[in-house]
């Protein structure tokens, strides 16, 4: 023990705790003279060296709020509403306008009580009351606060006599409310009380400033949010709104909406998540179905088949959620995005996952063209911090023209693909009723993260490596 090195903060601690003090950190300030936080500190110090010991338990006081206040000096809604039956008012359309906001509370508890009884005719709801509509608990407990009614910061003392009163008024909104105050009690360990108080008078105040410390890692959000946060910040600063959509998606607005035929690859299981055995019932109006499946039967050329298109799956892309707006909306001009994760049934490698991110977007809008649209990719681009860009024709079912955004990538020395994009085709926007020429674009969020942190594999962002995670910066 004498090796044990102790700051005077430390020894009038032990000192007011020997040899068997249990005392709070309020106590122990007036025993030594110290200042609060320099006794919060000191027993930190003193329980990371195993001599003092902290328990904590709470104090819960009751207060009477502004409801309980009122009631202590009017009565409870359901006596109020016994009051006004005795002198004659006994109709729903009489007593409502007395009672006020209270009428549907006082109904409910003098039925509770069994105080009232209500008939209904042709005309109107009567009241009537029961011969026992004595006084109740609550209302005893509240006569025996009268003294409390002026003066609203009194405590309310609880007795074994009142405790069924309290519970019982607690669940009414601002009639009881309560505080709890966490209490620390302080004493010292079995290690603490060996310690000998001779010993302390000659030791040294002085603290080792080149002991180690513990390692603490602070918390944060996992890079990978602040990728999706970045991006979403970043088109609402473009005037963008968001949108949301659920997960879960009917095939017709995931694939038929979208003017992908029924046997189209995409919509094999080998790539798509079914819902096994559960189909939508009302997939979109007569009208939209109407007129997708006759722009399936005209272009496409086959028997369209509308359980296809109830058929649930995960959805494979935000744009569903996309089209499915618009076509409930029908928008003349609109800047909006949807952000979420997505589902492929794909061969998990260093570059695909089942579920992941997606970033989908478009804009609606009489003079909308492609221009705008690369105008629109290459600001996002640059705001994110990619500055080499330039854009590939290339084929997707539902717009056209199509692009594919090529981004290069330092680090690699190459060329990579990053977002799809393109116009909707006629034969998606005409049936849906949607007039204006709409620009869309997607693509994967974990891409444009592994750009960011320089990862060759994808699969890095989920396998919770502690190391890589303390270690990823922030801003990149």
């Amino acid at each position: 023990m004498l090796s044990q090195v102790f700051h005077d903060i430390e020894k009038k601690i032990i000192h007011s705790l020997q040899p068997d003090q249990i005392l709070t950190i309020s106590e122990i300030e007036k025993k030594t003279g110290l200042q609060s936080d320099q006794v919060r500190r000191g027993i930190e110090w003193l329980k990371l060296k195993n001599f003092a010991h902290v328990k904590e338990s709470t104090d819960i006081h009751y207060h009477f709020g502004e409801k309980g206040h009122e009631a202590i000096g009017n009565g409870l809604p359901e006596r109020r509403l016994v009051n006004e039956i005795e002198k004659g008012n006994t109709t729903f359309d009489k007593l409502k306008p007395i009672l006020g906001l209270d009428f549907n509370a006082a109904i409910a508890y003098a039925k509770k009580n069994n105080w009232i009884s209500i008939t209904k005719n042709e005309k109107s709801t009567e009241l009537s009351l029961n011969k026992d509509h004595q006084e109740s608990l609550e209302e005893k407990f509240l006569l025996s606060h009268k003294t409390l009614e002026k003066n609203k910061t009194n405590e309310i003392k609880v007795s074994e006599d009142s405790l069924f009163a309290i519970v019982s008024l607690k669940k009414r909104p601002d009639f009881i409310v309560d505080s709890s105050l966490i209490i620390k009690k302080i004493s010292l360990t079995v290690e603490g009380k060996k310690i000998n108080l001779g010993d302390l008078s000659h030791s040294s105040g002085a603290i080792d400033v080149e002991s180690k410390v513990p390692e603490v890692f602070v918390a944060r959000t996992h890079p990978l949010k602040d990728t999706i946060d970045e991006i979403r910040e970043i088109f609402v600063t473009l005037g963008f709104s968001e949108i949301n959509g659920n997960m879960t998606q009917s095939s017709f607005w995931n694939f038929d909406a979208l003017f992908t035929p029924q046997d189209h690859p995409a919509r094999e299981l080998q790539d798509t998540f079914y819902l096994d055995g559960i189909s939508a019932k009302k997939i979109a109006t007569p009208e939209q179905i109407r007129k997708v499946s006759e722009s399936h039967k005209k272009n496409w050329r086959y028997y369209w088949d509308i359980n296809e298109a109830r058929k649930m799956v995960l959805r494979t892309h935000t744009t569903c959620v996309t089209i499915k707006h618009l076509a409930e909306n029908k928008l003349d001009e609109a800047r909006i995005f949807s952000l979420g994760r997505v589902f492929r049934n794909e061969k998990v490698s260093y570059k695909h996952l089942v579920e992941f991110h997606q970033i989908e977007g478009v804009v609606v809008g009489k003079d909308a063209n492609l221009r705008n649209l690369m105008g629109i990719q290459k600001e996002f681009y640059k705001r994110i911090g990619i500055t080499k860009i330039k854009f590939w024709p290339t084929f997707f079912p539902y717009t056209e023209p199509s692009l594919q955004t090529m981004v290069y990538n330092e680090r690699l020395g190459k060329w990579v693909e990053l977002f799809g994009m393109g116009i909707f085709r006629p034969e998606v926007t005409k049936p849906l009723g949607i007039t204006k020429p709409v620009l869309a674009w997607g693509g994967g969020i974990e891409r444009i993260a592994m750009l960011k942190y320089g990862l060759d594999d994808v699969r890095e962002f989920y396998n919770n490596n502690l190391s890589w995670l303390r270690s990823a910066r922030k801003c990149q």
